[in-house]
């Protein structure tokens, strides 16, 4: 099994470059987690209580589950990934079934900043952008996606997206094997990513996940 573990600022083009992965990979034999689904719910405090979460700090992920998780899939056993919200700010009833793969991609901003799942993955990418393209995306995603106005977002990114950024986002830089510039438009990383994962699965160019595992 092979965990490939891709982090990078909001906005930075992760998704980008995970959907590049999936072009690369066969798709049942990827699995996928995201750590937006394993923010800690908060149905325990009141809805303006849940206004002042700071989604970009390493203590709004429950990392612990996070671990469990990627621990059991590597052990072959299915999982049940939560929901989470981010109109709410709370997990849903209902979880996603998630069965083991070949290939684990697990893929958030904070994900380095946790030790013990730095060291579960094979491969760490960091995803790089520069600052302004980050926000204009981030503009775009919480308006349409996260129920938001632009004033809101501007607020949200000065006060905590840029400083958290800067403080846990930014550092862990150095923990990766490989970094992507300028996001999923860098063709160029991705193809020596896409080489990297070949070599670590044993892997010619045109040969697929077929020809080692079955």
């Amino acid at each position: 099994m092979l965990i490939i573990g891709i982090c990078g600022g909001t906005g930075s083009g992760k998704t980008t470059v995970v959907n590049k992965i999936l072009d690369i990979l066969p798709a049942n034999h990827v699995a996928i987690l995201s750590q937006d689904s394993y923010y800690k719910d908060s149905s325990n405090i009141s809805v303006e209580a849940r206004k002042s979460i700071n989604f970009d700090h390493p203590d709004a992920i429950e990392f612990d589950l996070l671990l469990n998780h990627i621990n059991e899939l590597k052990k072959g056993n299915a999982i049940e990934k939560p929901i989470y919200s981010y109109i709410t700010c709370t997990r849903s009833d209902e979880t996603i079934p998630i069965e083991s793969k070949d290939v684990i991609l697990v893929e958030g901003i904070l994900l380095f900043t946790d030790e013990r799942v730095r060291n579960i993955c094979n491969i760490k990418v960091f995803v790089d952008a520069p600052a302004d393209e980050r926000l204009l995306r981030v503009i775009k995603r919480d308006t349409i996606e996260r129920g938001r106005n632009i004033e809101q977002t501007l607020d949200r990114y000065l006060e905590t997206v840029k400083p958290m950024h800067e403080q846990f986002i930014e550092p862990t830089k150095r923990f990766a094997d490989i970094i992507v510039p300028l996001g999923g438009e860098n063709m160029v990383a991705i193809n020596i990513l896409a080489s990297t994962i070949r070599q670590k699965l044993g892997l010619t160019k045109h040969q697929d996940l077929n020809s080692i595992f079955h």
